[in-house]
Order: C-alpha cells, then structure tokens, then sequence
C-alpha cells in the first residue's frame, strides 16, 4: 500500500510539472510573438509615421477602452451568431450526406469526384452569385459560411463511418436492431470524435472566411469594424479588433478540443 501511494504520488508530480512546463513555453511563445509584433512596429516607424498607432501596448489599450465602454457587444454577437448558425446548417447538410457517403460504396464513387472538385473552388469565388441570389445581408455570408464549413464535416463524417468497428453492426444486426437503433446507438457515438475533429477544422475555415464576407454589405460583425477603423484612420483600435479575431478564434478552436476530450473516449 506505501508503495502504491507513492507511485500515485509521482504521478501526479510528474503531471503537473508537464503541465507546468507545457504552459510555461505557450507563454514563452506568446512573448516572443509580442516582441516580434512591437519590434515590426519600430522599424515601420522609420518610414510610416502612423504605424505607431499598431503597437502592442496601444492595440491593447484601445481594446481595453472598447470592452469597457462596451462597443463590441453588437458586432461579436452578430459574428459568432453567424459563424454558430452556419456550424449548425453545415451539421444539419453534412453529416446525413457524410453518413451515406460512408455506408454505401456507389454513393462514394458516385459523389467522390464531385465533392473534390466543389471544395477545391474558393468559398469567396460564390461571393458575386451569394449576393446576385441572396441580395445584401446576412443570407449570403450564412450560405458562404455553410458550404466552406460543410466539406470538412462530410469528409470526415464518411471516414469515420468507414472507420467503425465491423463487430459492432454485426452485433447489432444479430441483436434484430432496427435501422434507426444502429444509428443512434452505434453510428453516432462511433462516429462523434470524427465529426468533432471535421467540425474543428470546420470552424477554423468559417472563422477565418467571416471576416471578408462581413465586409460584404453589411453594418455590423468584425470584419465591418476593420472596414470602418480603416476609414477613421484609428489603426489601434484596428489593431485591438485584430487580436480579438486571433482571441475568439483561438477559444472557439479549444472549446471543440475539451469536447472532444469530454465525449471522446481516448484509444489509449
């Protein structure tokens, strides 16, 4: 009993020095992309005299004035609303197609090609039909958001169905169960850490595409701010609206981590 409550013991220490270790070079390279940021700054001043205004300590600054006097409440709301309705209308699209294209081996060669050569064309390249069909608004950033994120879920979706343990439909099918129970009681859950990993890659793609779409006719969300700090020459508060976008980018992309850990039981 000593023996096991001192290797416990170890165990624990040596975790939470990886840990520690772990966040400690995050912050290094935080640093370091900090002083990279302010050292850029310094020698654009030599040749700009505004490039000032794009320093560290004054995009800070600015932000600290925004979230205080609370001008970035309506613009976040309506990106992360567009960015969280398009997530939800990729889902509600990809994974029955994705679910299909994994059981049935003529929906993959019948789709394989098709599917390829629709996610190699940049989302943007929609961008003049979106608003021909759609007209200015919400709508055309919505069905540019869902079928940039849309790929990634199909994909993924269909190779974990192609991935799933043969044993499992085979118990199932030997157990009378009903098409609909196989799918809710073995395909989905089966499936889940590859549909979060298509999501995650998902979210990254529409984070990233949501700030030129909401330059696009619209008066609000992140990328209408960048628009607008530029035409007022307020270079620090475009700046603060830019480490926000990294900030809110980088959460996002944690949060589908910790669910994918939370839901996904771990192979090792």
């Amino acid at each position: 009993m000593p023996n096991t409550i001192v290797r416990d013991k170890s165990f624990h220490a040596h975790a939470l020095s990886e840990k520690s270790l772990n966040i400690g070079l995050a912050l290094a390279g935080i640093f370091v992309l900090l002083a990279l940021w302010a050292l850029g700054v310094r020698l654009l001043e030599k040749n700009i005299g505004l490039a000032a205004m794009l320093a560290p300590h004054e995009a800070f600054s600015a932000l600290y004035e925004m979230v205080v006097n609370s001008e970035l409440n309506q613009d976040l709301w309506a990106s992360l609303r567009r960015v969280m309705v398009s997530l939800f209308l990729a889902l509600a699209i990809g994974v029955p197609i994705g679910l299909v294209v994994g059981v049935s081996q003529v929906a993959n060669q019948l789709t394989g090609s098709a599917f390829q050569f629709l996610r190699m064309i940049s989302p943007l390249s929609w961008m003049p039909i979106a608003v021909m069909i759609f007209g200015i608004g919400d709508a055309p950033i919505y069905f540019l958001l869902t079928i940039t994120a849309v790929w990634p879920i199909i994909l993924n979706t269909a190779a974990g169905v192609r991935e799933l343990n043969p044993e499992w439909l085979m118990l199932a099918r030997s157990l009378s169960a009903t098409p609909w129970e196989t799918l809710i009681k073995i395909m989905l859950p089966g499936i889940l850490g590859h549909v979060l990993t298509g999501v995650r890659v998902a979210i990254g793609m529409a984070w990233i595409l949501l700030i030129p779409c909401e330059m696009l006719g619209v008066s609000s969300g992140l990328g209408y701010l960048i628009l607008d700090t530029r035409d007022r020459l307020a270079y620090s508060e475009l700046m603060a609206i830019i480490v926000l976008i990294g900030a809110l980018g980088f959460l996002l992309d944690a949060l589908v981590q910790k669910l994918h850990k939370r839901w996904v039981p771990s192979k090792s």
